[in-house]
């Protein structure tokens, strides 16, 4: 197996296409993660989530890490982690135009863009579609590493 850096280019490229991916967060030294859907868009991923303990830690230490994989098999995959800021959008007038661009880019790239959120908020038993919000992922950088078989090995 050949294991080699990405480009930008193909780290974006991969964000845009695969459009899920894990969020990590920490708080007390304590790492957190959870799976997400989230739209890219050049400097930033778009996300939707629930009330709970991810946005409580959010919150708190806005510095998350995500990481997003397209896995073909052992030896074909690709990896991309982002470090970035979270950053919320209420759902009060101020962001109210914020919140309308995100959900119309996470419904251009999964139609069930509000599923995890939503199964999140019904297995912690509050399903309130008041306690919504969208976020952004300010990304500050971006790292992939692709690997491919390689022909050497294959003899």
């Amino acid at each position: 197996m050949l294991v080699r850096e990405m480009s930008q280019q193909e780290c974006e490229s991969l964000l845009a296409r695969v459009g899920r991916g894990r969020l990590a967060c920490v708080r007390n030294n304590q790492p957190y993660i959870v799976p997400i859907y989230f739209a890219f868009e050049p400097g930033r991923l778009y996300g939707f989530a629930t009330m709970g303990q991810k946005i409580e830690w959010l919150r708190l230490n806005p510095l998350v890490c995500v990481e997003a994989d397209e896995v073909l098999s052992h030896t074909e995959w690709q990896s991309v982690v982002v470090l970035g800021r979270y950053e919320e959008f209420r759902d009060v007038p101020e962001h109210l135009e914020e919140r309308l661009q995100v959900q119309a880019r996470l419904e251009q790239v999964n139609h069930l863009w509000w599923d995890t959120g939503f199964a999140a908020a019904q297995a912690r038993g509050r399903f309130d579609r008041d306690i919504t919000l969208f976020y952004c992922i300010h990304i500050q950088e971006i790292t992939g590493r692709r690997a491919s078989s390689d022909p050497v090995e294959q003899r």
